[in-house]
């Protein structure tokens, strides 16, 4: 009976224990977040350590260097007056709003840790740049020369993981492709 009543929507008890898990897990990244920044740049004294040198090298492939983002992903748009600075931090709050109520909203557990991720990256991003004017990028991933990412953070490690699992749930849900539900995959 307890099931009818969840498959027909009727359940909000563990839509409930979701959204605490979301919360969660969006403070965790937040704090992993912070926390990462505050001991690149403080214990680590990584901003000396980039300006007299390679940062610190950890891997032959994996080193910690400095970098001020001004902008969004990739460094589009940058903030480069403090009106603009604000005009991002209002625009990312924004999305981090949608991400917020959608995850409130969501009743599957896999895409509520999922949101969480994006979530708790955007906020760090927007803790940053509300209080420092860019964003700290400091995890630079390379192979030789080739960088198959920019110099990016924790954050954005949580929203890039949070957006490929969600893809990849929407790829593997039943139904994923099918139109209408008859079986008939969609071309195109």
């Amino acid at each position: 009976m307890a099931e009818a009543a969840l498959a027909e929507g009727g359940g909000e008890a563990p839509a409930r224990g979701h959204r605490a898990l979301g919360l969660w897990i969006a403070t965790a990244a937040l704090a992993a977040d912070q926390l990462a920044k505050w001991v690149v740049l403080n214990p680590l004294h990584l901003v000396e350590r980039t300006i007299s040198g390679e940062g610190i090298v950890l891997l032959p492939i994996f080193r910690f260097l400095y970098t001020e983002n001004p902008g969004l992903s990739m460094h589009f748009l940058p903030a480069a007056s403090p009106a603009k600075r604000w005009v991002l931090v209002a625009l990312t709050a924004a999305i981090a709003a949608f991400v917020f109520a959608w995850m409130w909203r969501e009743k599957s557990r896999h895409d509520v840790a999922a949101l969480a991720l994006i979530l708790g990256g955007a906020l760090g991003n927007i803790a940053d740049r509300a209080r420092l004017g860019f964003v700290v990028d400091f995890a630079d991933l390379h192979f030789g020369g080739f960088r198959p990412f920019l110099v990016f953070n924790v954050s954005d490690a949580a929203i890039t993981i949070g957006v490929l699992l969600l893809l990849v749930r929407a790829l593997l849900r039943p139904g994923a492709g099918k139109a209408g539900g008859s079986g008939e995959v969609v071309n195109g």
